[in-house]
């Protein structure tokens, strides 16, 4: 049986992106799926690389239960809004603290490539936008989709597939409504 892990990098459950991520774990119930959630906000971690990587910095119990949940899951969805072309600032410190030279890649002496060592895995990002995906990948380049796409690459995570949801602060109730269809929909074939 697929097991779907799907993580929530906005800091909000009030929040769309959190009622995108339940309709994406509805969607695969329905289907017959595993599912676990994870919301960043609620870990307790420093999200701050202190050291870099000149020296390692233990891990906290929380992350070291999330990275528990990533080697489980077989698919991963990471759910979060698109703030000033990145990603949230807690979201990019789970992934600093936690996408770690032999946790999920491992560097090769004497080489600019990497070991990947979290190959098998699939992902799938929906992200939130306030502006048409066609300007954000047009004038913007899609900065957030390419540092989220090329890190879970590097890790061995392939397909991986990207859904854009906007334009976000103008929806209606009933634009809203469509896009928790959408992604219910989603959730039911796992994508």
């Amino acid at each position: 049986m697929k097991k779907i892990l799907i993580i929530d990098g906005h800091p909000n459950e009030n929040s769309l992106c959190f009622a995108l991520g339940e309709a994406y774990r509805s969607g695969a119930l329905d289907s017959g799926v595993t599912v676990k959630k994870l919301r960043i906000a609620d870990l307790d971690f420093n999200p701050n690389l202190r050291y870099g990587y000149q020296q390692r910095t233990e891990l906290e119990p929380d992350l070291l239960e999330a990275f528990d949940l990533l080697q489980w899951a077989d698919h991963w969805v990471w759910v979060h809004p698109v703030w000033w072309n990145g990603i949230p600032a807690l979201m990019k410190g789970f992934i600093d603290r936690l996408f770690l030279p032999g946790f999920t890649y491992e560097p090769i002496i004497g080489s600019l490539r990497v070991k990947p060592l979290m190959k098998g895995k699939t992902a799938h990002i929906i992200a939130s936008l306030d502006q048409p995906s066609w300007y954000y990948r047009l004038f913007s380049k899609a900065p957030s989709e390419y540092q989220m796409k090329e890190s879970l690459k590097l890790c061995g995570v392939k397909p991986i597939r990207m859904t854009y949801i906007g334009i976000v602060k103008d929806a209606t109730v009933k634009q809203r409504e469509k896009w928790l269809d959408k992604v219910r929909h989603l959730g039911q074939k796992q994508l």
